[in-house]
């Protein structure tokens, strides 16, 4: 009676060894996996230089030969007024917020950012089944820009039919203003319009 007790007693030693075996097999894997992971992503995180001589740099991907921007008010082609006093403002935290220029009036900048709001547009984009009612709608802004060297008149940065949009709700028991969305947008829009003054890769 003794042995077959030994046999089942050797059998599930074994069968935990091989279970650990695989564990550590596991872990292993997934520590491997992780240094992968982490290594993209400080690849991700280095931004490139701006000379591809010098490969890969941890350092601002914004140019480095200017120091200061310009950002008068873009004009206003649509019929809602007050967008390019929002988004001019919008802009300028921005620029201070993500960049290292300085904001600074007119002919005392390097760099002037200059642009035209040619559209602003609502769109429905859920309805109540029932009340035919818009339950969200989004706001939709178009300009036109260009970032110029003031210095050389060089084009540095330049969009067309650049837009941005984003969504509010109307909806009873939920009320948005349209502002929400229009506040929303322009943010949106001042953020991509920055990240277009950096540096191509």
């Amino acid at each position: 009676m003794v042995q077959p007790s030994r046999g089942r007693g050797i059998a599930a030693q074994w069968a935990d060894a091989q279970r650990a075996r695989a564990q550590r097999a596991r872990l292993s894997a997934r520590i491997a996996f992780a240094g992968l992971l982490g290594a993209a992503a400080l690849l991700g995180l280095a931004a490139c230089s701006n000379d591809p001589t010098q490969g890969y740099s941890f350092g601002t991907s914004f140019r480095s030969d200017v120091s200061s921007i310009a950002v008068p008010l873009f004009t206003n082609d649509t019929f809602t007024g007050g967008l390019e006093v929002k988004l001019a403002q919008a802009i300028v935290n921005e620029v201070r917020r993500q960049t290292p220029y300085r904001v600074v009036a007119g002919d005392a900048a390097q760099t002037v950012l200059r642009g035209t709001i040619t559209q602003a547009s609502l769109v429905t984009t859920v309805s109540g089944r029932e009340t035919g009612l818009a339950e969200e709608q989004a706001v939709r802004i178009t300009v036109d820009f260009a970032w110029t060297d003031a210095r050389t008149g060089r084009v540095l940065s330049a969009r067309r039919n650049f837009a941005a949009a984003r969504t509010f709700v109307p909806a009873q028991g939920a009320t948005e203003r349209i502002e929400v969305g229009q506040d929303a947008t322009l943010q949106q829009l001042a953020r991509d319009i920055v990240g277009e003054m950096r540096s191509g890769w």
